[in-house]
């Protein structure tokens, strides 16, 4: 299923302006491996969102070899910082140079492991959570974050609409967990919830 339709995904594509060299490595890597990364439309969303709350601290769950990150920590003031998560040590290699050759390495810690056992480790409240690890994991980030975002900041999610299959009848443990994490989200009071259907969805939460 096309989320956005193929015509509206291209023109957007269009009229995105150019990346600088190191973004556009990263894409052409992800390509050359069916590798996903969120992709230079959301990667725009990433840094206005963060951006436009004054994010210092930022908490990725999930960072693969660092595309998120490296739209974060561009958002980030000098002294911010983005706690990257990734169990691949190779992955980790990757975001190092890549990071450190867009010069944003000084905003960026890079932890290898498991981002549900590191989260509980790190000091927070953060300003932003950012979440990307397997799908049927998902509901177990919810108590994680609610633990460790500030009231004010932002909770946000990507693959919200699973290429689509969130609305068959038949769900795998992957469509299941995102299933039960736009639950836990919409029903959390704390939070204010919306999913945009950008690629293949965001979803972006508020604490109130």
């Amino acid at each position: 299923m096309d989320i956005v339709a193929p015509v509206i995904d291209a023109y957007l594509h269009e009229i995105t302006p150019s990346r600088d060299a190191v973004p556009q490595e990263m894409e052409r890597l992800a390509e050359k491996r069916r590798f996903p990364i969120v992709g230079p439309l959301v990667g725009r969303l990433l840094y206005l969102l963060a951006r436009s709350i004054g994010a210092r601290t930022v908490f990725e769950c999930g960072s693969g070899y660092g595309y998120s990150a490296y739209w974060f920590a561009r958002a980030l003031p000098p002294d911010g910082r983005v706690f990257l998560t990734e169990g691949s040590k190779e992955n980790c290699a990757s975001a190092r140079d890549f990071l450190g050759r867009a010069g944003l390495l000084d905003r960026v810690e890079i932890n290898q492991g498991d981002a549900l056992e590191i989260l509980p480790g790190r000091p927070g409240p953060f300003d932003v959570v950012f979440c990307d690890i397997d799908k049927r994991d998902y509901p177990r980030v919810h108590p994680l974050m609610k633990k460790s975002l500030r009231r004010g900041g932002l909770f946000i999610c990507d693959n919200m609409l699973w290429s689509g299959r969130v609305v068959g009848r038949d769900a795998d443990a992957d469509t299941r967990g995102v299933r039960e994490l736009t639950r836990l989200l919409y029903a959390d009071p704390e939070l204010h919830t919306t999913i945009m259907p950008l690629r293949d969805g965001v979803a972006i939460s508020l604490r109130i």
